[in-house]
């Protein structure tokens, strides 16, 4: 048998050799694993530390937008007209009841809710609006306005709802309701595409409402403020512990208007329950001194969301409430504009003083058999532009228009401010309508006819008017000339003063006449409107211990046949004509000027003058009107 090899030996020092190697190889993944988690160590905790240490804190801190106080509104005589009231909301944060919750669960959470506070399904429809369109950590309001009783039910239970407590806001109220609305109007939720308007959106943070319309709208970046911010400690359920650090808002400015009180609810009672509007200006400023606009409605239902039924009511109402009239409303301006198309007739030499033309009882174009008939059924006889204002001839003034032309006419009616907006610092103003042969091709598709014109001349056929514009108007005369921006605000306190600083009054392009003492001419006629006896408006001035200087003006509201007969006996109430009236006082020193309509009213002396004189009885000498006649008497005069 061949001899086994012998084992071979161990080679101790290749032994080594290779455990060395083996170690260098582990100690050097050892010390590049802890080179790493150094480097690591090192850049979360030096580099990464602010963000960590602060989303270290949002365990435990929240940060909270505070809403800045709304400022206030007070009129004149600073009575307040939209104040902050305390109320209770219940408040939800989709962070911090959940993080996957879809609609079921939201829908099961809400349920849960109303066992202890009813959330009505408008207000759901709201929630989840907004759960969408907000960030997770931003509080959504489920409830505005609870009550006492609401808020001990749910604080008995809120351990069972995390994320969601009572919060104590600043709501907007107003005191005098409807009799403000028209003017200063109102604040309501923010819709979407309101935030997405915004200039500064930020500013928002934890707002719910903004300006909707009038002066809350209009003045809203001096109104809302600057919001502020809270960082507060948190609890596992999500209640504030406390307040660590503050950045305090900036309430918004309060504002004074131009508005008194106690001669709005004069204009009011005056109107009775008629529908119409009235506005009353100070000449020498543009202070709006009254805006009124029948039937009224309350603004506190829109602040915090108007029910639908409630809501369809006021827009099915015949009467239509929510219609601005003193500022949207389009009237003709019936027998007011006269006044105006005599200082045209003068400006542009188609007329004198001291000219007179015979008026019958009707005005014929030439070559035409149609009889343009004067309210006067025998007609004025031989008149001139002084008898003409006082008795109202129609005649006289179809005959001025149609010498003069609708293209003067348009010119010189601009200079008072009709056809434009003026500028009011509210909402809604119409700037009415001034026809001009462009307008009517471009409108109408037809071109102007020499008819248009003669009924412009008695503030018919096209001519449109707002009562803004009247009264605006009416002041330009009493001022001979000097035109004011109309304004509501009439002072402003910025946040951290005790006193209003005033608003200087802004001039409009004056009216100048070629000669000043056409002013004397038309404010003398319209002073005899009131104190003459064969005035149209001569009862509303007798008895009264200041002059008047005033115009009347019917409106018809549909058109007449030529040869058909108005009856307003046989006719329904709204078919009867407007009443309308313009008038400033004192005639030598005015310090008021007044634009009445009364739709359906009828005569301007009899239905729309009383309620001027109430008003500038008011203003000027502090007396109260006598009660109102109620709507619907019949009114046979027409002018």
């Amino acid at each position: 048998m061949p001899a086994t090899p012998p084992e071979e030996l161990k080679n101790p020092a290749e032994e080594r050799a290779l455990f060395r190697a083996r170690a260098g190889v582990a100690a050097a993944l050892v010390v590049a694993a802890l080179a790493g988690v150094a480097g690591r160590a090192a850049y979360l905790q030096i580099h990464k530390y602010q963000h960590f240490a602060t989303r270290s804190q949002d365990n435990r801190v929240r940060v909270v937008a505070v809403p800045p106080p709304r400022g206030l509104i007070y009129d004149r005589n600073g009575v307040a007209v939209a104040v902050n009231l305390p109320s209770y909301r219940l408040e939800l944060t989709p962070s911090e009841v959940g993080r996957r919750m879809d609609a079921a669960r939201w829908n099961a959470l809400l349920d849960r809710l109303s066992q202890w506070v009813e959330i009505p399904e408008a207000d759901r429809g709201r929630f989840h609006r907004e759960r969408l369109r907000k960030r997770p950590f931003q509080p959504i309001t489920l409830r505005f306005n609870l009550s006492d009783e609401e808020v001990a039910r749910f604080a008995v239970h809120q351990y069972a709802f995390p994320g969601v407590q009572v919060v104590a806001r600043l709501g907007r109220h107003y005191p005098r309701a409807g009799a403000t609305v028209h003017s200063v109007g109102y604040v309501g939720r923010i819709s979407e595409k309101e935030l997405q308007a915004l200039e500064e959106p930020q500013n928002y943070s934890g707002s719910s409402h903004i300006g909707k319309t009038g002066v809350e709208k209009y003045h809203e970046a001096l109104l809302h403020g600057r919001a502020g911010l809270q960082h507060v400690e948190i609890n596992a359920q999500g209640r504030v512990l406390r307040v660590l650090d503050e950045e305090p808002p900036e309430p918004g400015a309060d504002l004074l208007l131009s508005l008194d009180m106690g001669l709005q609810a004069v204009a009011e009672q005056a109107l009775g329950a008629h529908t119409g509007a009235v506005v009353a200006i100070e000449p020498s400023t543009g202070d709006v001194l009254a805006l009124v606009s029948k039937p009224t409605y309350d603004p506190n239902a829109f602040v915090n969301g108007i029910s639908a039924q409630a809501y369809r009511a006021l827009l099915t109402d015949p009467d239509r409430p929510l219609f601005n009239r003193a500022l949207a409303g389009r009237y003709p301006p019936g027998s007011t504009i006269k006044p105006f198309m005599g200082l045209a007739g003068l400006q542009m030499g188609v007329i004198t003083p001291e000219k007179t033309i015979w008026a019958g009882p009707y005005f014929k174009l030439p070559n035409s058999k149609r009889k343009y008939r004067d309210w006067k059924r025998g007609g004025h006889g031989k008149v001139n532009l002084h008898k003409s204002i006082v008795q109202s001839c129609d005649v006289y003034f179809y005959d001025l228009a149609y010498r003069m032309g609708i293209d003067r006419i348009h010119d010189f009616l601009s200079a008072f401010g009709f056809g434009h907006r003026l500028g009011i610092d509210a909402t809604g103003e119409s700037p009415g309508l001034l026809p001009s042969r462009s307008w009517k091709q471009g409108a109408r598709g037809v071109a102007w006819f020499p008819g248009d014109t003669v009924n412009v001349g008695i503030g018919q056929g096209f001519l449109l008017a707002t009562p803004l514009q009247l009264a605006s108007a009416a002041a330009t005369i009493a001022t001979r000339g000097k035109r004011f921006r109309p304004r509501l605000v009439r002072a402003v306190r910025r946040p951290g003063s005790s006193e209003f600083e005033p608003l200087a009054p802004e001039p409009l392009p004056p009216v100048v006449l070629r000669d000043p003492v056409y002013w004397d001419v038309i404010v003398e006629a319209m002073k005899d409107v009131t104190r003459k006896r064969n005035g149209t408006a001569w009862r509303i001035g007798r008895d009264a211990p200041y002059t008047i200087a005033a115009k009347t003006g019917t409106a018809q509201v549909f058109g007449l046949k030529e040869n058909q007969k108005y009856d307003p006996s046989k006719l329904h109430r709204r078919l009867h004509d407007h009443a309308l009236f313009i008038a400033f006082a004192p005639a030598e020193d005015p310090q008021i000027a007044v634009a009445v309509v009364v739709e359906h009213g009828g005569h301007g002396g009899s239905a729309a003058g009383p309620v001027a004189r109430a008003v500038m009885d008011y203003h000027l000498l502090g007396r109260l009107p006598a009660p109102a006649a109620p709507a619907g008497e019949a009114v046979v005069a027409r002018r």
